[in-house]
This record gives structure tokens, C-alpha cells and sequence, in this order.
């Protein structure tokens, strides 16, 4: 195998060993000598390619959020209405996160930090303002119900979604995230949707796209 190719393998172990205890113990409980043994590897070759923990955790963080980038920009490029958006998006973030350690450790940290790491921005509220321009937009097109808040529907939903993933992970190492994440989809967005958006059959159309 040419060095380079080695160089990135032994990285990527790093990555995968470190994200199965994060996603196991959290950040202050799991230890480098762990991860060192799952991933089979000695020190030197740890720090060849990391400086801490601190900086395997923050390289899971980064590579989280840009999978979450890739993820909306995808959906905004089927053309599709943004309702049906809005369920695609956490339809497949869910999926994403039940088969790939790597990003539930990534979405862990990045939650912990915001908690123990005060000034961070928060993730969190960073969706609520994305959800909301959705489903804002989604109002703009006559796809919502009269009276409804685009900023209430936001918070509701990224509660529940946040509730869903914390139970999830301490029931079922995130196995049922999707189904409990196409729970509440399936009540909320009825709820605030128009009658035409339900008829017009654009949300039966999005577990399709997302290859569910």
C-alpha cells in the first residue's frame, strides 16, 4: 500500500476507534489509551497524525458538520417543495446517523461542547433558524395551515428531534433514531401543512429520494 494511502488508512482508524468510544462514554470518560487499543495502533502513530483527544474530537465535530452541509444542499438541488424538504433532510440524517459511528460521535461532541464549552455557537439553535426559513418559505407557497409560527414549528421540531436522539442512543445505540424521527414527522408536519400540500402527495414521494 503506497504511504499515503497508509497515512489516511491509519487516520481513518483513528477516526472510527475514537468515534466508538466518544459514542459510547462521551468525551471526559473515554480515554486515549482506549481508542489506542481498539484501533490497534501505538502512540507515536496517534500523534503522527493528531496533537490530543481534543483534536480527534474537533476533527468528528468538523466532519459532522459537513456532512450536514452536503446533506441540505443535496435536497435543495432535487427542486423539491420544502416541506417535503424539511422530511427528506431529517428523514436521511437519521438514517445517516443510525449506520455510521463516525457521525453519532461527531453530533455527541458537538452537543457536549455546547454545554461544557460556554460562548460556543450553538448547533441547536442554528437548525431552529434553518427549520424555520423552511418552513417560512413553505408558508410563502400556501403549503401551511393559517396562524401557524414558522419559529414554533422549528422549535418543535428540533426538540423532538433532540429528545428522539437521546433516548434513542441510551435505548438502542441510535437503531430506532429512524423510525422515532418518522414518528414525529408524521405527526407534526400534517398538523401544520395545508390540505392542498397532503393532497398533492409530495411528502409520500421523499423516503424514495433518501433511499429508504
Amino acid at each position: 500500500m503506497p504511504q499515503q494511502d497508509r497515512a489516511y488508512a491509519t487516520r481513518e482508524a483513528i477516526l472510527h476507534a475514537a468515534a466508538e468510544e466518544f459514542d459510547r462514554l462521551g468525551y471526559e470518560r473515554t480515554s486515549l489509551t482506549a481508542v489506542l487499543a481498539r484501533a490497534g495502533l501505538t502512540k507515536g502513530a496517534f500523534y503522527f497524525h493528531f496533537a490530543s483527544k481534543e483534536a480527534v474530537a474537533s476533527a468528528l465535530i468538523e466532519r459532522q458538520s459537513e456532512l450536514w452541509a452536503q446533506v441540505r444542499e443535496t435536497w435543495h438541488a432535487r427542486g423539491v417543495d420544502p416541506l417535503s424538504a424539511l422530511h427528506g433532510m431529517f428523514a436521511e440524517s437519521a438514517d445517516r446517523m443510525a449506520a455510521d459511528v463516525v457521525l453519532r460521535a461527531g453530533v455527541r461532541l458537538a452537543a457536549d461542547r455546547e454545554i461544557g464549552y460556554p460562548g460556543v455557537p450553538s448547533t441547536h439553535i442554528m437548525w431552529e433558524k434553518l427549520i424555520a426559513g423552511y418552513v417560512r418559505e413553505a408558508g410563502e407557497r400556501g403549503d401551511l395551515r393559517p396562524g401557524v409560527d414558522p419559529d414554533a414549528v422549528a422549535r418543535a421540531l428540533c426538540g423532538a428531534a433532540l429528545g428522539a436522539r437521546l433516548i434513542s442512543s441510551a435505548t438502542t445505540a441510535c437503531a430506532d433514531f429512524p423510525s422515532r424521527i418518522r414518528e414525529v414527522l408524521g405527526y407534526v408536519l400534517p398538523c401544520v401543512a395545508s390540505s392542498a400540500w397532503k393532497l398533492s402527495g409530495s411528502q409520500n414521494t421523499v423516503d424514495e429520494a433518501s433511499g429508504s
